[in-house]
């Protein structure tokens, strides 16, 4: 069985069934606010979108990575950004009923400026450039070495085919397309499971024990993803613009369930990992167990990294789209939203042919983000813009203190890998927010 033409025709078949199974937007609110015969998307269908357009081809890598490298323990270390959705749906549903905001541009506008607003901006459009070529990266690997046509050619295959079919509907396609991605994703991963947990030395009383609850082996990411939680979701378009499409008391419900579930779904998936780490595998964990278990497996995880990415794909496209149009009317209209889609596929996809680093992408630009935190925690309080660009501007210079590894060691009081990246958070954070408050003391 010549496994490339099967990826190849999971790719192609899967794009043109969604593509042609994608609605027609032919308004402005189907398109950018995808309304459905005047109705809302319900609880299932905000859940099961929230869900799939987070577990992204990137972030089913890193965990079954994580479960490779420290057992069960990464698994759940990585999934502590899933109280990203927990966070942001308590808050816009206290923005909405409380506030009276209709987005999170409005919020920053009225509070602090049209400045305010364009740097927040700049920030989520970094993050949704980012998230073309973390992605697409992740689909190219199965086709070949980094660097090789079939890479390359894989990758524009890939992102050409979602682009159709976001184009045709917006946000619309997005949350439609991102239902039958969820159904397919959590049936591939049961069929992987099974197929795991069939073998005779592989229990789950060996997943249970698999790693040590130390900060050395999963905890330092752990608690930098609970710090994240806090700021993290609220640079993200893909999560936030879900946030204003259905009733306050719906979106809460939908943004708590896909906590939970979403959690749930990436420890699973971080078990590929841990029987990776117990057969003495090596390198990317998902495609080694793959290629332990033959061809089948191996298609069906090729297949749920090309369904997970699709549906973060579409819903970039959707959210940069609406952020051109709607949040910064720049071109409020359908030609201008799809144009605008085309713009980031392609721009989105130069770093691709620069041989960027993928799994940096979610921690870097997530703690260079962190001065969100007491902007969002603390909304209530009534400050400045100065507070707001205190605080924007100390996250960013934390971040870059990561990037640049020249963080004093001193303040770092743990040991092991991230142990820089939780300390960075810690000390970043509570500079964010005492500079935020104090103007606003000076003020009272």
């Amino acid at each position: 069985m010549d496994v490339t033409i099967w990826q190849w025709g999971l790719i192609i078949v899967s794009s043109l069934i969604l593509f042609f199974l994608s609605p027609l937007a032919k308004s402005k609110d189907q398109f950018f606010k995808a309304t459905h015969r005047k109705k809302a998307p319900n609880v299932l269908m905000l859940t099961g979108s929230l869900i799939i357009s987070w577990i992204f081809a990137k972030s089913i890598t890193n965990a079954a990575n994580l479960g490779l490298d420290f057992g069960i323990v990464g698994g759940v270390a990585y999934a502590g950004y899933y109280l990203s959705f927990a966070v942001a749906g308590v808050i816009i549903y206290q923005l909405r009923t409380k506030g009276g905001f209709t987005s999170i541009h409005q919020f920053l506008t009225t509070r602090f400026g049209k400045g305010a607003m364009a740097l927040f901006s700049i920030l989520i459009a970094i993050r949704l450039f980012n998230e073309v070529w973390s992605n697409t990266m992740v689909i190219g690997s199965y086709f070949g070495e980094m660097g090789t046509d079939t890479y390359y050619l894989a990758i524009l295959v890939f992102t050409t085919l979602t682009l159709a079919y976001a184009i045709k509907g917006g946000l619309s396609s997005s949350i439609f397309t991102d239902v039958i991605q969820m159904v397919l994703f959590s049936v591939l991963l049961i069929v992987i499971l099974g197929v795991i947990f069939s073998t005779e030395d592989f229990t789950a009383k060996e997943v249970a024990t698999s790693g040590v609850w130390s900060f050395e082996l999963g905890l330092n990411l752990f608690f930098a993803a609970i710090i994240q939680s806090f700021s993290y979701p609220f640079h993200d378009p893909v999560l936030t613009d879900r946030g204003f499409l259905s009733s306050p008391k719906v979106t809460r419900k939908s943004f708590l369930w896909a906590s939970i579930l979403g959690a749930v779904c990436i420890v699973l998936f971080s078990i590929i990992g841990v029987y990776a780490q117990s057969q003495g595998m090596k390198g990317q964990a998902a495609v080694e167990v793959g290629k332990a278990f033959g061809v089948i497996i191996l298609l069906v995880i090729n297949f749920i990294m090309i369904t997970s990415a699709a549906s973060t794909l579409d819903s970039t496209f959707s959210s940069f789209s609406k952020l051109l149009a709607v949040d910064l009317k720049l071109g409020d209209n359908l030609t201008f939203g799809r144009a605008s889609m085309a713009g980031i596929a392609i721009l989105g996809t130069i770093p691709v042919f620069l041989d960027a680093e993928i799994l940096s992408a979610t921690t870097i630009s997530g703690t260079m983000v962190i001065g969100l935190t007491p902007i969002f925690v603390f909304w209530k309080v009534k400050a400045n813009s100065l507070s707001y660009y205190l605080s924007v501007i100390c996250g960013l210079v934390f971040g870059f203190l990561l990037v640049f590894d020249v963080f004093p060691t001193s303040l770092i009081l743990t040991s092991g890998k991230y142990a820089g990246l939780l300390w960075v958070n810690v000390w970043g954070v509570l500079c964010c927010t005492i500079l935020y408050l104090i103007p606003t003391w000076i003020k009272k």
